[in-house]
């Protein structure tokens, strides 16, 4: 199977752009959607609808929401138990609309596992830390959390876009973080 720089590539804005959705849900597809809109990246044929004048619109109206959504002590901790399962299916969606050249079932595979999956490991372990933050400090500290998240899914779905290595370097960082806190956290036997 000979792998098109392209499509690797495409993979590594892919699961960058995943792990930003483990942020913030609507952030990277706004992103993604704005990038099309521009014409400074391509979609797969069947998801060309992102790039459109109203699916960016639609994108940047929840991306707005969301940001500030998260501000709110205890709401934040409600959005993140319907962001996480919201986070597997946009990871999944970001991973497939830009993997390019590649047999849909590998596809679909990839954008299961690496998509959905990163940015489903990322949520989670950020909803664990707000609960953490409204447990230890009655929500007071949740602002910080959320503004720490909005940086990070900005600038990891801007590498994303501008420079897709440099973005996929920064998930294996974050996840790396991620498996050593869950280390330290986790009951010794």
């Amino acid at each position: 199977m000979n792998i098109e720089p392209d499509t690797i590539i495409s993979i590594f804005l892919g699961i960058g752009l995943a792990a930003s959705v483990g942020f913030r849900v609507f952030l990277p597809l706004f992103a993604l959607s704005l990038a099309a809109y521009l014409g400074a990246w391509d979609l797969n044929e069947n998801w060309q609808w992102i790039g459109s004048l109203a699916a960016l619109i639609a994108f940047g109206v929840a991306t707005l929401v969301e940001i500030f959504a998260y501000f709110i002590p205890w709401v934040d901790n409600a959005l993140d138990s319907l962001a996480i399962p919201l986070a597997a299916i946009a990871g999944t969606a970001v991973m497939v609309s830009t993997v390019a050249n590649l047999d849909p079932v590998v596809t679909w595979s990839l954008a299961i596992i690496a998509g959905g999956g990163t940015a489903t490991a990322i949520k989670g372990a950020n909803a664990a830390g707000r609960l953490a933050s409204s447990a230890t400090t009655g929500g007071l500290a949740n602002p910080l959390v959320s503004t720490i998240e909005t940086g990070a899914a900005v600038t990891v779905s801007t590498a994303s876009i501008l420079v897709p290595p440099i973005a996929a370097i920064l998930v294996i960082i974050i996840l790396v973080g991620i498996f050593r806190i869950y280390r330290k956290l986790r009951p010794k036997k």
